[in-house]
């Protein structure tokens, strides 16, 4: 590992595909998810998904279906409020259990004509990821500046909605953690697997807009489509920007 890998930043997402925000720090235990992200979902009118119990992210609204979703940000406030901003929706501010309505009606015009729409709010018991595991996402800045000169133009972090960002590693090289372990800070983490890569990510997170079809130019480029790794926590630890990451 490279003497000057280190955590560049993390970042939590309260409301699954609803919202990006960034933090200075957190609290990891083992076997569980990053506190606070993901304790919600929205369901749409289709959706079969149950409150407590973990469901795949067709259950839910996604950028994939919904890119202006993508275009949300997020703050958590220390009454437990959700506060949401869009380029073209006024601000929010929700409890998303006393006040599910409000953030329905919210999310209603940010759904492409033809798509199910916001229905009712779950509460996971677990961060409601995209792998039946209680996981984090692990990325690569260098990854990121790589895939940048394949793609022609700048990449924000917002696009991958992972949890933590590292700088200082080759590029691509934590795709030959699988299997391995590794430690951020005081923090153990068993990496699990490749994250493969959905329409999403096509979407700049400024705008909410589709400005590319990035898993496609990734198989074309790359051979395959995949970005950031799974990981399991092993142990427990506060982490936070500027921690080393170590083998």
């Amino acid at each position: 590992m490279p003497p000057e890998a280190r955590l560049a930043a993390i970042w939590r997402h309260p409301i699954k595909a609803v919202g990006a925000e960034p933090l200075q720090s957190v609290a990891l235990m083992p076997g569980a998810t990053m506190p606070g992200d993901r304790v919600w979902a929205v369901a749409h009118a289709a959706s079969r998904a149950e409150d407590g119990r973990w469901s795949g992210c067709g259950q839910f609204l996604r950028g994939a279906t919904a890119p202006e979703l993508m275009a949300v940000t997020a703050e958590t406030g220390r009454d437990g409020r959700i506060r949401l901003t869009h380029p073209r929706r006024p601000e929010l501010l929700v409890d998303p259990d006393a006040q599910a309505g409000r953030l329905i009606e919210w999310l209603a015009p940010l759904i492409p004509p033809g798509r199910p729409g916001p229905a009712r709010v779950v509460r996971a018991g677990r961060g409601m990821t995209d792998s039946p595991e209680p996981t984090v996402s692990i990325l690569s800045r260098a990854s990121l500046r790589a895939l940048e000169q394949h793609a022609g133009l700048r990449l924000s972090e917002r696009r991958f909605r992972g949890n933590l960002w590292l700088d200082g590693l080759a590029p691509w090289q934590e795709r030959d953690w699988i299997g391995q372990e590794i430690a951020i800070g005081g923090v153990r983490f068993r990496i699990l697997g490749h994250i493969r890569r959905c329409a999403a990510t096509g979407t700049d997170p400024d705008s909410g807009r589709r400005d590319i079809d990035l898993p496609a130019l990734m198989r074309e480029r790359l051979g395959h489509d995949a970005f950031g790794v799974e990981a399991e926590v092993l142990s427990a630890g506060r982490l936070r920007p500027g921690d080393r990451v170590t083998r």
